[in-house]
């Protein structure tokens, strides 16, 4: 009987997750019906309020990085350093950015960008945006409880009920237990999971952990008005939506590159 031991861990991990979720999406929904609607459908989006509510604080990051770069006020190079031609920032997250670059004027882009990411115009932002309703509540501080999050949690769990149901079906069972019954026994706990992935995403998709559904709609509406245009706000607005990734300049690709590589390595050593 040693599988029924695996079977209740199953039930707790994926009624746990759920729990978490629905919690989550009775959140957002209350955060968003107490939203200042009118307010939310007045507002037009910069690009750093477009770029921290469709990837957070590392998006504006780097799409102040990239806009700088851009200007010629900042050499991003393909190796993965940053240096600064013009010292003068023009407004928060500029001078944020220099900052966190350093007094010498030059750094690896990796730690400048994850020190301008929790510089005070980054949380600045993040407050303006969770007042205007546009922002997911904790979403920009990294909190847990978002829809996103619980989404993540609610898969994680889905996988962990097919490792305990496939450890439970590999133990010896008694002649009276046929594995097939087992192996029903475990599909619920899985149709609960899967199940309240379905009613999520038919109910609150797209989920985001920074946008609130109103953010999430005016940057929709800020993608629609920059398609068709070549100019430079087109790119730049292409890198706050989709990200460094959106980049078509090798160069600036390269030196990105090279960050993500840099971060990576960082992880394996404290590992």
């Amino acid at each position: 009987m040693f599988w029924v031991l695996f079977l209740l861990s199953a039930w707790a991990v994926a009624g746990l997750a759920c729990l978490r979720l629905c919690l989550a999406a009775v959140r957002a929904a209350a955060a968003a019906a107490a939203a200042p609607r009118s307010a939310a459908r007045e507002h037009a989006l910069t690009l750093y309020e477009a770029a921290f509510l469709s990837g957070g604080p590392r998006r504006v990051a780097d799409l102040t990085l990239v806009s700088m770069a851009r200007q010629r006020r900042l050499l991003l190079a393909h190796t993965g350093w940053a240096t600064v031609v013009d010292p003068c920032g023009r407004d928060d997250m500029e001078r944020s950015v220099i900052g966190a670059i350093g007094p010498e004027g030059q750094s690896r882009i990796a730690p400048g960008r994850a020190a301008a990411a929790t510089a005070d115009a980054v949380r600045g932002l993040a407050d303006r945006l969770v007042g205007a309703g546009l922002a997911v509540p904790d979403g920009g501080a990294g909190g847990a409880g978002g829809v996103a999050d619980g989404v993540r949690r609610v898969r994680a769990a889905a996988a962990t009920v097919c490792v305990l149901g496939l450890a439970a079906l590999t133990l010896p069972l008694p002649t009276t237990e046929p594995r097939l019954l087992v192996a029903l026994w475990f599909a619920l706990p899985l149709a609960l999971t899967l199940g309240c992935l379905v009613i999520t995403r038919m109910e609150v998709h797209p989920y985001s952990r920074w946008a609130s559904p109103a953010g999430q709609r005016l940057i929709g509406a800020l993608v629609q008005r920059a398609d068709g245009t070549a100019d430079d706000r087109t790119f730049l607005t292409s890198v706050a939506v989709r990200g460094v990734h959106a980049i078509g300049e090798p160069d600036l690709r390269a030196a990105f590159a090279h960050q993500e590589e840099y971060a990576e390595g960082r992880r394996e050593r404290r590992v």
